[in-house]
Order: C-alpha cells, then sequence, then structure tokens
C-alpha cells in the first residue's frame, strides 16, 4: 500500500488536487481510498458529484461503525471525510487525532485494503492533529502543494521542515512540490529555486486553466468533466510520478491490473 499525504497553504488546491489524483489513479486500475482531513468536510465532493458524506466524526457522535462514513465515489474510488466541530466550538485539530483513532480501532482501512490511499490535509502544519496523517504510520509520503506567490511558498517552507525535524523519528518523508500555478511572473523559476532551498524537487505544474472552475461547476473532476483535455493528461502524468515516487514497504504496486471494476455511486 502505497500512503501519500498532500499538504499546502489553505485555498492553494489541494483538494482539487487530490481528487483528480484520485480519478486519474482508480482509472489505471488502483483501489484508491482518499481521506479530507478538514473540519469543512469538503476534500471529496468532487468525487460524489457535489454531495456530503457523513464524516467519520459523525459516525462516533451518534455510536455507529465508521464504515458507514465511507462512500463509494463516482470513478470508484472510496471517499471519506473526518469532519470536525462546528467553528468556535471546538478543535479541528483534535478531532482529527480522534477521527484517525477511530479508523485505526475499528480497521477501516485495513478492511478496505487500498493499493493507494491518499490523505487531503488543511492547511500548515500548525499543531500535532494536523501533524497526524505523517504520525504513526499513516502516511508515508509527502507531496506540497504550492504556487509561486510568497504565502504559499512560506506555508510550503514551514511544512518542510517539520517533515525533516518528524523524518529524524522515522516517520513520512518528502516527496517533492507540486505547482499549482497561479500565473504570475516567473513562476516557474521562483518555486524551482523554493525547492532547492527546501531540498526538494518539483515533480510536476499544473497551469492554470479555466477548465478546473468549469468542470467544478459541474461537481466535477478534470478528470471526468474533460478527460480528453491537456490538463487531465497532466494529472494523469502527475499520478504515475506521485506513484513512482512514493514507497511501498509489500513489493511493487504495478503489479497492480484493472480488475477494479468502475462501479458508479449508488
Amino acid at each position: 500500500m502505497r500512503k501519500i499525504a498532500l499538504y499546502g497553504k489553505g485555498g492553494i488546491g489541494k483538494s482539487t488536487v487530490a481528487s483528480n489524483l484520485t480519478v486519474s489513479l482508480s482509472r489505471q486500475g488502483y483501489r484508491v481510498m482518499q481521506i479530507g482531513c478538514d473540519p469543512k468536510a469538503d476534500s471529496t465532493k468532487l468525487l460524489l458529484s457535489g454531495r456530503s458524506p457523513p464524516t467519520i466524526l459523525d459516525t462516533m457522535k451518534h455510536g455507529k461503525p465508521a464504515e458507514e462514513a465511507v462512500v463509494m465515489g463516482t470513478s470508484g474510488c472510496y471517499c471519506a471525510e473526518c469532519g470536525g466541530p462546528r467553528p468556535g466550538s471546538g478543535c479541528a485539530g483534535r478531532g482529527i487525532i480522534a477521527a484517525f483513532e477511530h479508523l485505526e480501532k475499528q480497521n477501516v482501512i485495513g478492511k478496505i485494503s487500498p493499493d493507494i490511499l491518499l490523505f487531503d490535509v488543511l492547511g500548515d502544519v500548525v499543531c500535532g492533529g494536523f501533524a497526524m496523517p505523517i504520525r504513526n504510520g499513516f502516511a508515508r509520503d509527502v507531496f506540497i502543494v504550492s504556487s509561486g506567490e510568497m504565502m504559499s511558498l512560506y506555508a510550503a517552507n514551514n511544512i518542510a521542515t517539520a517533515i525533516s525535524d518528524m523524518g529524524r523519528d522515522g516517520y513520512a518523508s518528502l516527496g517533492g512540490i507540486i505547482q499549482n500555478s497561479r500565473g504570475i511572473d516567473e513562476e516557474d523559476e521562483t518555486v524551482d529555486r523554493a525547492a532547492s532551498e527546501m531540498g526538494t524537487n518539483v515533480i510536476g505544474r499544473i497551469p492554470r486553466d479555466k477548465t478546473v472552475q468549469q468542470c467544478e461547476a459541474m461537481g466535477k473532476t478534470v478528470a471526468e468533466g474533460a478527460p480528453d483535455s491537456k490538463l487531465s493528461k497532466l494529472y494523469a502524468e502527475l499520478a504515475d510520478t506521485a506513484v513512482r515516487l512514493s514507497h511501498d514497504a509489500e513489493g511493487s504496486l504495478r503489479d497492480v491490473s484493472a480488475r477494479y471494476a468502475m462501479r458508479p455511486q449508488e
């Protein structure tokens, strides 16, 4: 199993990137599970035609099995949202910790046994809760989503520093930067320099493209809403690169075939 986490500044487009990677990988025959780690519970909405699934914290609150928070997406992937407290009423980081403990206790991920487990994590690494996906073996490889804007790169550097510190204790490692472009001047060069200073590389660049907004207005990923577009092909290439650069302690993931049928969401 490959266990990947996407981090980056809030609003940089992590959920869009994550969802397009999930669909691309699912179409290549991988059994993919995407877990949203944001109290807004909106990471997987493009995989569910705009619907919001029950959250893991909801199942805890109502005494239901955590499996009820796992929903099949349109591309045949598995979707789950940690959820969180109402704004101003609790600690979102603590909510993520509780959700992960609930998943682990009920062995939800083990029962699904995905080939690729993808975590979409809110914002910067600012507390133990948001660092939870890269602790205790939940995620093995981290990719940072960033543009060439100063605040985005500032957040990326903070995340890289946290990963480096955790890496000394055997936690996840940094696999590279995913550039989600904003179209600013000399953006590629700026991100390349920043990546070099962080001791990593840019593994893919997603251009600023109105196709993203057009597909999201339909409640779809680019991979589903515009499958023949240049942007869709870029997401597919990025998915290949992320898999190639990630670790798998159980052997080669390339042995996975297209045996997983694409089942539409019920």
